[in-house]
């Protein structure tokens, strides 16, 4: 069996392309069962995100060109748009290569954000759909396992996800290394565009009990709220309810401080000096750098992240390096079950060739044997075929282990002497 990948990703393709050919989860087991034909793609698996849509594929391997033009004609079809309008966005791989990409993917070294754990998820996701379609045979089940193995690896063995490469999950880096958990803990935010959002999204799941917006327009406040059973304010009421805030994420158009320290001082009086840390993203800054000088009261700016963030992406990158190596050495193993996936049907057929031989024999000795009961007839049946089994087995076991080895000129001398048809065993 071969291994083909075909897709397009935020590396290759812009936005207007990947959004065209994105497969929606309630149509994608209709599409993998269109894609999954029975001759040229025996197994076929979607990966359909907003960076990335990729599909893969179990296919013979003399088959491979054909396979690829199906899968391109299966997204053309299915998505209906011209092959001209994102075939030059594509990438494809085979065997090894594929192989490899699905391990990166899966250990988010192929991702947007390096180390993001998201994308896991999502391979974890797309495998689910394709069971549910009844796509996904014993190569993709075995590949995806072991790919889910590798991310494990790479998460565990690396610190490729151990520092915060962007601003909403410096926040909530940030926070943890403040307060060690985000349990109970309230976030403010001030200002209700898209980074406050995703930031939101990111304390949420981390662990933040409580959201409160404050904007301008309570209107977008009350928006953003919804989603989250967060609790709305004018941007008049800020004063009296930054006491309850551990975490205040601050993100206007404000040409001035929208926090001060004298608002700030006030509002550690009423937390009783409990620390709280404020992130200000905004340009020009709306809180006054000088709070960052109080006592318990953590102030970091645009500038601040971003050079924490570029020293965290540099961090990573070094790590990347050794989830590299681990992807690697996986994918050599890997290499070795699916030869060895390759190698069974040929072995029980060699078997069961061996078996044949053996009941033939008796048929044609039958008559040498005299008058039996089928009791004892069954019983000289098993002893042969038993016999045979046991005589097999090394034969069988050292075909296994070159093939698995690579070593298929060696798998391929002990298959051919032990062939039943060869013209030598007569």
């Amino acid at each position: 069996m071969s291994i083909v990948l075909v897709g397009l990703n935020h590396k290759t393709a812009p936005v207007a392309v990947r959004e065209r050919l994105a497969f929606p989860d309630e149509s994608c087991a209709a599409s993998l069962r269109a894609l999954v034909d029975g001759t040229l793609v025996r197994e076929g698996l979607i990966v359909s995100t907003c960076n990335r849509v990729e599909i893969l594929a179990a296919t013979e391997k003399e088959t491979g060109d054909e396979t690829l033009r199906h899968i391109t004609n299966f997204l053309s079809t299915s998505r209906e748009i011209p092959q001209t309008d994102f075939h030059k966005h594509l990438y494809t791989h085979a065997d090894d290569e594929a192989v490899r990409h699905v391990f990166r993917v899966a250990s988010s070294l192929d991702a947007m954000v390096v180390g993001e754990a998201q994308v896991l998820g999502q391979v974890r996701r797309a495998y689910s759909l394709a069971v549910e379609a009844g796509t996904a045979g014993r190569v993709l089940n075995r590949l995806v396992h072991h790919a889910l193995h590798v991310a494990k690896r790479v998460r565990t063995e690396t610190g490729i996800a151990s520092n915060a490469v962007s601003i909403s999950y410096m926040a909530v880096e940030l926070g943890r290394k403040i307060f060690g958990s985000l349990k109970d803990s309230t976030v403010l935010l001030i200002g209700a565009g898209e980074m406050a959002e995703l930031a939101a999204r990111h304390l949420i799941n981390a662990g933040a009990a409580r959201l409160i917006v404050c904007n301008r327009t309570l209107e977008a406040a009350e928006k953003l709220t919804a989603e989250f059973n967060g609790q709305a304010i004018e941007m008049s009421q800020l004063p009296s309810y930054l006491s309850q805030a551990d975490i205040v994420i601050c993100s206007t158009g404000a040409k001035e401080y929208v926090i001060t320290t004298e608002m700030a001082r006030e509002a550690l009086g009423r937390r009783r000096n409990r620390p709280a840390f404020l992130i200000d993203i905004s340009v020009p800054r709306n809180i006054d750098p000088a709070i960052g000088q109080i006592s318990n009261l953590f102030v970091f700016d645009i500038d601040d992240l971003e050079s924490v963030i570029a020293s965290n992406i540099r961090e990573r990158e070094r790590e990347a390096e050794r989830a590299e190596l681990i992807v690697e050495s996986e994918l050599m193993q890997f290499q070795q079950a699916l030869r060895a996936l390759d190698i069974g049907p040929q072995l029980g057929a060699l078997r069961r060739k061996m078996q044949d031989i053996a009941r033939g024999e008796l048929a044609r000795q039958r008559n040498r044997l005299g008058q039996l009961t089928p009791e004892q007839e069954r019983s000289i049946e098993a002893l042969l075929i038993s016999t045979v089994n046991k005589i097999s087995h090394p034969v069988m076991h050292r075909i296994r282990r070159s093939y698995g080895m690579g070593d298929e000129e060696s798998a391929r001398m002990w298959r051919d002497l032990f062939d039943p048809e060869d013209p030598r065993q007569e």
